[in-house]
């Protein structure tokens, strides 16, 4: 999997190889699925404070296409994490739903017989 790291902050930059080993760790599942993952850290408020660290995940996906997801927090580790939460989140679900579409079969399912 290609990892693309951006950012325009200093601050943000410093967490450039815990990003890509969060990322590579977070999608290590899905990395036959996803070829291609670019992370931005922005800081929408700049010196000014509060909520506004945000970070973008793009994901190239061969089955959903692209996939954006973006979270705001007060820190990056923090925006990063919930971002790759849903992304994964999205991924899992947007797979499971073209595998019923392609008509695979579904996982097998024991059901076991209770005796009274």
């Amino acid at each position: 999997m290609q990892i693309v790291f951006e950012s325009r902050d200093a601050d943000g930059a410093n967490l450039r190889d815990l990003s890509v080993e969060r990322v590579r760790f977070a999608l290590r599942r899905l990395s036959t699925q996803v070829p291609r993952a670019k992370v931005q850290f922005s800081d929408v408020n700049g010196p000014r404070g509060g909520v506004d660290k945000r970070c973008q995940l793009e994901l190239k996906t061969q089955a959903a296409g692209t996939v954006v997801i973006a979270s705001l927090a007060r820190n990056w580790r923090t925006a990063l994490d919930r971002s790759l939460r849903r992304a994964t989140q999205v991924l899992t679900r947007s797979l499971q739903r073209n595998q019923k579409k392609s008509g695979s079969p579904p996982a097998p399912f024991e059901h076991k017989e209770r005796s009274p």
